[in-house]
């Protein structure tokens, strides 16, 4: 049995792989996950297994995100790109395609050519282009993040680069009596627009999309639409980079 972790912005996930099948997965929110479960020692992060209802298991393998990463004590600790590129060609079956993960504070953008890494861009340093802008943007048009994941077509024009200034921006297309489905639109249009750099600059025809952001219909039918791509998002987007440190765990890429 492997137990793969993956230590999120927002959540942690966890998922248990046995002879390339999936067992179990389980989310937390980061701080509460810390709060109950882990405490620092020696720069690592020591993690009370005893407390997780995970069972048994043979190895654990982890990896973090961005800048920020945690070393977990007593596990297998990978480089984050490289955990959701094996968690996506695990997922997906497809050795050649650009990924793309956008999480709850940073994106990610990979290019796959045979299975194998050949560049990658990463964003962890501004929130607009992430999970936490969009739940922002949903409470200043006071809907849920689902709601908001359901319009794409005609948005309103917004130009604001930084997450801040564009809850100000927002509010004023608010004031000019913008109706919700084109407002929505337009925060998802802004997403697409400050990812564009990133999947041009690594194109693929196939664009798997992963992390929690991948949920969102809209912004789904925005990329493939605008870039004329095909957009595939696997059955676990939220679970890719803790799937991928199983496959790392277990060498079992064909599940």
């Amino acid at each position: 049995m492997i137990c793969g972790i993956d230590l999120g912005s927002r959540q942690v996930k966890i998922v248990l792989m046995h002879s390339g099948q999936l067992q179990k997965m389980i989310s937390y929110e980061t701080i509460e996950f810390y709060r109950q479960y882990g405490r620092q020692e020696s720069n690592q992060l020591v993690l009370c297994f005893a407390n997780l209802p995970l069972g048994t298991w043979d190895k654990v393998v982890a990896t973090g995100y961005g800048r920020n990463t945690v070393h977990v004590k007593g596990a297998d600790n990978i480089p984050e790109i490289r955990a959701h590129v094996l968690g996506a060609i695990w997922q997906t079956k497809l050795s050649d395609f650009t990924l793309l993960d956008l999480g709850g504070q940073d994106a990610k953008v990979v290019q796959v050519r045979q299975g194998k890494i050949q560049d990658f861009l990463t964003n962890d340093r501004c929130a607009a282009s992430t999970g936490r802008y969009l739940e922002n943007m949903a409470n200043v048009l006071a809907i849920s993040p689902t709601e908001l994941g359901q319009y794409s077509d005609n948005p309103v024009d917004l130009n604001a680069t930084c997450a801040i200034f564009g809850e100000s921006e927002l509010i004023g297309k608010v004031l000019e009596g913008h109706p919700l489905s084109r407002l929505a639109a337009g925060v998802n249009y802004t997403i697409f627009k400050r990812i564009r750099p990133m999947l041009n600059q690594l194109h693929s025809e196939v664009i798997i999309f992963t992390g929690g952001v991948a949920l969102n219909t809209a912004l789904q039918a925005i990329i493939a639409r605008e870039l004329n791509v095909k957009v595939l998002v696997p059955p676990f987007p939220q679970y890719n980079g803790a799937i991928g440190c199983c496959v790392y765990g277990g060498g079992d890429l064909c599940g």
